[in-house]
């Protein structure tokens, strides 16, 4: 189902293929022309169920979800250290969009640590749809096919996609599931932009996302 009641960012199909081209053109891993999105690791899933001891070092700031929600994020591991330091930082802030709103807070130190700019703005208005209809959210979220992109202004895209066929809005007051039957649009394809920052995270800054895309179809 599509557990999510706004997306981070609308944005026009143009929009979408223009940045797809644009990330994708040139070295550091680009489409190889497939119809999924290509460069993604196939190695084994790792579940991201966000803890202390996980996220507390170097001075990270710490994300706990609850026991009924999880997200698994595909491909962790590419071989390639600075490729994997941008997917690392990539889910974490995926991470704590989804801390922010099982905290119910639109400002909180996980949320500013790893996005920025743009991305920043948007998350908090995504966070803020869910206060505003006072839900949360259970089950598990799979991203996949996350492919990184280096740009010669040393910026980062990652490309990937969400399944969200077995996670579900939750009313925050009865916490009942809000189940409903899994369609295309309960597939979602983003495209973000990531800058290291001084202290060596790579931000968010940029994200777009279409929901329904035929990249992300099972």
């Amino acid at each position: 189902m599509n557990r999510r009641p706004r997306l981070l960012t609308t944005a026009a199909v143009g929009a979408m293929a223009a940045l797809l081209l644009t990330a994708c053109g040139g070295g550091g891993g680009g489409s190889k022309g497939n119809d999924k999105i290509a460069g993604a690791d196939t190695g084994s899933e790792s579940p991201a169920s966000p803890s202390a001891s996980a996220t507390s070092s170097a001075g990270r700031p710490t994300i706990t979800f609850p026991s009924d929600a999880r997200n698994v994020f595909e491909g962790q591991k590419t071989g390639d250290a600075k490729k994997d330091a941008v997917l690392a930082d990539n889910a974490q802030r995926i991470n704590s969009v989804d801390d922010a709103i099982f905290q119910g807070k639109v400002n909180t130190e996980a949320l500013g640590f790893y996005s920025a700019e743009g991305a920043l703005d948007s998350a908090r208005t995504f966070v803020q749809g869910y206060l505003d209809d006072d839900r949360s959210w259970m089950g598990t979220t799979r991203y996949f096919d996350r492919q990184v992109t280096f740009r010669s202004d040393s910026s980062a895209s990652v490309i990937y996609c969400s399944d969200e066929s077995k996670s579900f809005l939750k009313n925050r007051k009865t916490g009942k599931a809000e189940k409903t039957p899994t369609s295309s649009d309960s597939y979602v394809l983003y495209n973000t932009k990531l800058v290291k920052n001084s202290d060596g995270v790579w931000q968010t800054t940029k994200v777009i996302s279409k929901r329904g895309a035929d990249q992300c179809q099972p």
